[in-house]
Order: structure tokens, then C-alpha cells, then sequence
């Protein structure tokens, strides 16, 4: 688990791009709201991930809003999701 995402929260999705070096979680804090974070995987930090945004402070009342926050807010991963379909 990266460094962002606290250990109470649920990560239910998390999303790779094609070249396993990009990926945003979306969780389920004990609070009940969601929220997600974009994350790098670079060789020189010996394949950990890496937060790149401040993104997992911002609380969603549901799933679907942080989805669609995620989405419009991390441009690799609408096309990913298209892709997937």
C-alpha cells in the first residue's frame, strides 16, 4: 500500500495504465465517503509506488463522484477506462 492511503481505508479499483508505471486507486474511508489517488512506478524507487497528486484529501459522497472526478482529473486513465470497454 502506497504512502497516501491511509491503512483504515479500502481501496475497492485499483487502475493500471498499459505500461504498469501510472495507477489510481479509488478507496472507501471508514467514514463512508471515497476518494481516489494517482500514483507513478519509476525503476529508481526500485518499483514502490509513488504518489504524484494530492488527490486522496478531497472526500466524495459516493463511488461514482470520485470516479468521475478521478477520470476527468488524471487524462491516462479516460482512455484507459474506454480501452477496457
Amino acid at each position: 500500500m502506497s504512502r497516501r492511503i491511509d491503512k483504515s481505508w479500502i481501496v475497492f479499483d485499483s487502475i493500471e495504465n498499459d505500461e504498469h508505471d501510472r495507477c489510481v486507486d479509488l478507496f472507501r474511508r471508514p467514514d463512508g465517503s471515497f476518494g481516489f489517488e494517482e500514483f507513478r512506478r519509476d525503476v529508481e524507487d526500485r518499483g514502490g509506488w509513488t504518489p504524484v497528486a494530492y488527490h486522496s484529501g478531497v472526500a466524495y459522497a459516493t463511488q461514482e463522484a470520485a470516479w468521475s472526478v478521478a477520470i476527468a482529473r488524471v487524462a491516462w486513465l479516460a482512455q484507459q477506462r474506454k480501452d477496457a470497454v
